[in-house]
């Protein structure tokens, strides 16, 4: 391949691979099992002595390419975290005990580079010492979300506080004890151009006039923090809280979902990893008509189809890393959004096929088959359906065939 990992990162591959033996796997049956008796909304205590293990370990905020050098952690680029990124995705609960979970990554990212010196000490240093837990509020029950013009809740200068009134939901991790800090964007002028309408603003989740409301489930689950909708009504906070400038909000917006988004695919791929060898095991335990499945033609089939699936994945992952760290997220959106409609996808494949070897049990919560669709068929909605970023690619392309093609046809006289 026309890229390299550093020694830095192939060190740090096989220090989470270890870290991942020695300590997330073993304990991952007593992870569920104490966040059974402490419930979604709650701490698993055995999560303090993996972060511990991790901090001791060096293997902490590996996701940050330009972490502050005075901050704890060893950031990597995005071509040497994509492998560590993938270890990890193989245990849903791997990333938050190196601190790099979803959504915090990316809202420290933009509170490191859009917050202001109070908002950071305040609450970056926290968030990047995993003391605490972050949500991101965008997305609105009201309207549709994928196009950020559309965004409904109102932030209104009052003197050196803005107020906020609106509605979102799927603001991820809010329910959590630990979730002490929201990202929200919202309109502070509509009368401006479509994309310098929005803004973004640090609220505290004690702030007067935030309140939880509905609690989707996905696909019946009830994650850990939950997607909650999130009730803004004449909440204020400080002038000081506003990420970059007025108007920022859609240009932020953007430079937070690109590495949120491959972030997404490294772990996606961990994910099919583990399905497929969850399939193999499978079909070399279980016998029908005289034979292990694994001697089925169509089990090989499936088989030898999900590791080319997830090979070729991969490679397209590994490829938009190394455009993100040499020419930049804006230069390689079109390969983002390429990788953001094909891994989901490719893990779903792979999951389907795995549950489909496990019979009855794969759709069961004794394995992690279900949850694991589940998870994969949201991601073809976050950050962006899959539809918004087909139609993003296409005209991308028809652009370099006709610079003057028009986006909106025009009709004809």
């Amino acid at each position: 391949m026309p890229f390299d990992f550093t020694p830095q990162g192939i060190e740090m591959q096989e220090s989470v691979r270890r870290f991942m033996d020695d300590l997330v796997r073993p304990n991952e049956e007593l992870y569920y099992a104490q966040l059974a008796e402490v419930g979604a909304d709650g701490y698993p205590p055995v999560m303090d002595r993996l972060k511990a293990a991790a901090l001791d370990r060096g293997l902490w905020n590996l996701f940050l390419p330009h972490l502050q050098a005075d901050s704890p952690g060893t950031p990597l680029s995005n071509l040497d975290y994509a492998p560590v990124s993938e270890t990890l995705g193989q245990v849903s609960f791997a990333s938050e005990a190196l601190n790099c979970a979803a959504p915090d990554t990316g809202n420290m990212e933009i509170l490191h580079l859009y917050g202001s010196r109070r908002v950071k000490e305040e609450w970056l240093t926290p968030l990047l010492q995993g003391e605490i837990r972050s949500a991101f509020s965008m997305t609105e029950p009201d309207v549709a979300s994928s196009d950020a013009t559309n965004i409904g809740l109102s932030i209104e200068r009052d003197g050196d506080h803005y107020v906020l009134n609106g509605r979102k939901w799927f603001s991820s991790g809010a329910r959590a004890d630990r979730c002490k800090v929201l990202i929200v964007m919202g309109k502070t002028d509509p009368t401006a151009p479509r994309h310098l309408q929005q803004s973004m603003l640090v609220v505290p989740k004690d702030t007067p006039g935030v309140s939880l409301g509905l609690d989707p489930h996905v696909f019946g689950y009830a994650e850990r923090g939950g997607h909650p909708e999130v009730i803004y009504q004449d909440v204020r906070v400080p002038v000081d809280n506003l990420l970059g400038e007025e108007g920022g909000g859609f240009a932020i917006s953007q430079a937070r979902l690109g590495p949120g988004r491959i972030h997404h695919c490294m772990r996606s791929i961990g994910v099919a990893e583990r399905a497929l060898d969850l399939m193999v095991t499978r079909a070399l335990e279980r016998s029908t008509f005289g034979s292990s499945l694994a001697h089925k033609g169509l089990i090989q089939d499936w088989i030898a189809e999900s590791r080319i699936e997830i090979d070729m994945a991969r490679q397209y992952v590994l490829h938009t890393a190394h455009l993100m760290d040499t020419v930049g997220n804006k230069a390689a959106a079109t390969d983002i959004s390429g990788i953001k409609v094909a891994i989901p996808t490719m893990a779903l494949k792979v999951v389907d096929r795995a549950i489909q070897v496990h019979g009855a049990a794969g759709v069961t919560q004794f394995y992690p088959l279900a949850h694991m669709y589940a998870h994969m068929r949201t991601l073809r909605i976050a950050d962006g359906p899959d539809e918004v970023h087909k139609m993003t690619i296409a005209r991308r392309e028809i652009l370099r065939h006709h610079p003057g093609f028009h986006m909106h046809a025009v009709a004809a006289e």
